[in-house]
């Protein structure tokens, strides 16, 4: 088993630098009397929910956007 092994009371002690240590990408397997007994993991971010309305005024529309296309364009996006 690869990865950084520390013992129960070493966790205990080095907690924050340990899960510090998994965020970063670290192995960290915790040890009871040299067996291995758990893997400490992070666990992945949720990415940001979208807010409705968030580019509000960061984009126009002008009033070529709502013309009838040209027919060969048209025709190519109907083929």
């Amino acid at each position: 088993m690869s990865g950084k092994r520390v013992t129960v009371h070493a966790a205990k002690t080095q907690l924050s630098r340990l899960i510090q240590a998994a965020e970063n990408g670290e192995d960290i397997v915790i040890a009871r009397r040299d067996v291995p007994v758990v893997r400490l993991v992070a666990i992945r971010r949720r990415p940001k929910r979208r807010k409705f309305g968030a580019m509000k005024g960061r984009a126009r529309v002008g009033a070529a956007f709502f013309e009838p296309l040209p027919d060969a364009e048209l025709a190519h996006w109907e083929s």
